[in-house]
């Protein structure tokens, strides 16, 4: 394979996955609890304890990924633009 076609089917194979992924599991573990739900802090020995609840997913431990919300953006306008 030459180093163009290589330069151009790595990121379509990419985007490709992703999308998968996306339609797969709409929803992935929140990037600041780490799909805890609340914020990990340790005390003075060092040891894991719970926090408080967590700002970005209050709680919920998911999050929407951002290639299924542009997707979900995409369908809502073609839905309001086609009616």
């Amino acid at each position: 394979m030459t180093p163009t076609a290589l330069a151009i089917a790595f990121p379509l194979i990419v985007t490709l996955c992703y999308a998968a992924l996306c339609a797969i599991s709409p929803f992935g573990n929140c990037r600041k609890c780490r799909g805890f739900g609340y914020a990990l802090k340790t005390d003075r020995r060092g040891r894991l304890r719970p926090g408080k609840t967590c700002r970005r997913c209050h709680g919920d431990r998911k999050r929407i990924r951002v290639g299924r919300h542009l997707f979900n953006l995409a369908a809502r306008l073609h839905r309001d633009g086609t009616r």
